[in-house]
């Protein structure tokens, strides 16, 4: 009967998936706080860049600066995908 149960699941209640929604809003809001100011000129401007040279999306870009004991660390992390070929440099014509 594990089909009959699939088919007679109900989908999750939208207050559910409006709490999840709003508590990664808040998470993130969190995370950046304290940030520079210039973290989204910079994502925006290094995306652009790499747009020249490989197809990304606009989420592909995530740019974390984390402190501690007096050490700043600007994490970026590019998902690049999987169809262009390693090795490839010319730009993308655009």
């Amino acid at each position: 009967m594990g089909i009959l149960d699939f088919l007679k699941r109900r989908p999750e209640p939208t207050a559910v998936v409006a709490k999840e929604r709003l508590r990664i809003i808040v998470a993130q809001e969190r995370s950046t706080r304290g940030a520079p100011d210039y973290l989204p000129l910079l994502r925006n401007e290094l995306l652009e860049v790499i747009k020249k040279y490989v197809h990304v999306d606009v989420d592909a870009i995530s740019i974390n600066l984390e402190r501690d004991s007096g050490h700043e660390v600007l994490e970026l992390s590019v998902a690049l995908p999987e169809n262009d070929k390693p090795g490839s440099t010319a730009p993308v014509a655009g």
